[in-house]
C-alpha cells in the first residue's frame, strides 16, 4: 500500500508540508509506504489547451516533469493533496498541477478507484479553508477517486477535511498567532484521522 502526498505550497517544508507529514506519518504507522512531493521542486509547464488529450490519454507536453509525476500518481493507492489558501482557492502550483492531469481524465479516468484526501491551512480562522478543500476534493472526485474525510468514527466529529489556521485567538483587539500549523491541535488530530481513514478504505477496497 503506497500513499503519496502532493504539496502545492510555494514554501517547501512549511505549514502545509507539516500537516501532510502528519497524514503520512499516521498512514505509515498503519503499514503504508509514503512519499511527499513538493511541487516547488518540479518543472511543470502550463497546459497549452492543445486538446490532444481529448483523443488519447497522453499529454502533448513531454519536456517537463509532469509525466514522471503522473507515473507516481498511477503507482499510488492513495493520493492526498495539500495547499495553503490563496484567496479562498488553491495556489497556482496546485492549480497548474491539476490542469496538467487533464490527460489522465479526458479519455478515461486513469486514477479511478484510488483513495484521495485533502489538506489545507490559512492564516485566519474562516480564511477560505472550506472553499480550498472543496476545490481539491472536487478534483479528486472528478478523477474517480474515493474521497475520504477526516471524521473520527469512534470519537468527536471533526471537519470534513484537514483545515488548519494560524490564528489562535483575538485578545485585546489583536490577533494571537500560532508559530506553526502543528500548534493547531484540531488540525493535527484531523490529519491523523485522515491518514487512518485513507489506509482503512484502501484496505477495504483491495
Amino acid at each position: 500500500m503506497h500513499i503519496i502526498a502532493v504539496n502545492g505550497s510555494h514554501r517547501k517544508g512549511k505549514n502545509t508540508a507539516a500537516l501532510l507529514g502528519v497524514v503520512l506519518e499516521e498512514a505509515a504507522a498503519l503499514g503504508a509506504t509514503t512519499e511527499l512531493l513538493e511541487l516547488a521542486d518540479y518543472n511543470i509547464k502550463h497546459c497549452l489547451s492543445c486538446n490532444k488529450c481529448l483523443g488519447r490519454p497522453q499529454c502533448n507536453i513531454t519536456d517537463d516533469d509532469m509525466a514522471m509525476i503522473g507515473k507516481k500518481l498511477l503507482a499510488a493507492d492513495g493520493i492526498v493533496l495539500g495547499s495553503p489558501v490563496y484567496w479562498a482557492n488553491v495556489t497556482t502550483l496546485m492549480k497548474n498541477f491539476m490542469d496538467r492531469t487533464r490527460y489522465m481524465h479526458m479519455v478515461k479516468n486513469m486514477l479511478a478507484g484510488k483513495v484521495g484526501g485533502a489538506v489545507t491551512n490559512a492564516g485566519l480562522r474562516n480564511g477560505g479553508q472550506e472553499a480550498a478543500l472543496r476545490i481539491m476534493e472536487f478534483f479528486l472526485a472528478a478523477q474517480g477517486l474515493h474521497v475520504v474525510d477526516s471524521r473520527n468514527q469512534d470519537g468527536p466529529i471533526m471537519t470534513v477535511g484537514v483545515a488548519g489556521s494560524l490564528q489562535a485567538d483575538i485578545k485585546d483587539g489583536k490577533v494571537v498567532w500560532r508559530k506553526g500549523a502543528l500548534e493547531d491541535e484540531a488540525a493535527v488530530l484531523a490529519a491523523r484521522h485522515l491518514g487512518k481513514n485513507m489506509v482503512q478504505l484502501i484496505q477495504q477496497l483491495k
